[in-house]
């Protein structure tokens, strides 16, 4: 390797490891920096702090998830709202509680359509299943007679054999000797 190419090859590890750090440390401190502005940009609002005494003032108790925590907010610190805006803010978490009630039972409904659905699935599985047993053990039942049936032939074929190896029937061997009708003996 010559020098040049040795100072290139340097020169590209280094701009390869700075992306490399770009890459891996930028987004955070993309976002740091976004953050910091957004503080900065809210910290100089036209709206003066609040300087009042809530502890004298009853609060709202909102159920977590419904809140609107500007709403209650101004609520609590505005002097000039009234009993109707309060009112008005019990009518609607008492409308998006029924909302959230009407949603959940029309999920129940969904899942219990679901599960009667699962059962009568269950159900045919389950009978197709007893079928099934049902077809092997009469199966199993013919086999064993079947079975049986070869056992009890097999004997009956050794005694018939036996018999005629008495008689002098020899394997492979046909006599060839006519036999009259008178003579004819049964074995």
């Amino acid at each position: 390797m010559t020098l040049n190419q040795a100072a290139a090859l340097k020169l590209g590890l280094g701009l390869l490891g700075l992306c490399l750090f770009g890459y891996i440390v930028g987004p955070p401190l993309y976002w740091h920096f976004m953050e910091g502005l957004a503080a900065v940009s809210r910290s100089s609002n036209t709206c003066p702090p609040c300087l009042c005494d809530c502890s004298s003032q009853p609060t709202l108790s909102i159920p977590e998830g419904l809140s609107n925590g500007s709403f209650a907010d101004c609520a609590k610190h505005d002097p000039d709202v009234g009993e109707d805006t309060e009112k008005n803010y019990a009518e609607l978490l008492t409308e998006e509680l029924k909302l959230r009630e009407a949603e959940a039972l029309e999920n129940q409904q969904r899942a219990d359509m679901a599960l009667l659905e699962a059962k009568k699935i269950a159900s045919q599985y389950q009978k197709e299943a007893d079928k099934c047993n049902s077809g092997m053990e009469t199966c199993e039942e013919a086999r064993e007679k079947a079975e049986a049936a070869l056992v009890a032939q097999k004997k009956l074929t050794a005694t018939w054999e036996m018999r005629a190896r008495q008689k002098g029937w020899r394997e492979g061997v046909a006599k060839t000797q006519p036999q009259t009708q008178g003579n004819a003996q049964t074995v």
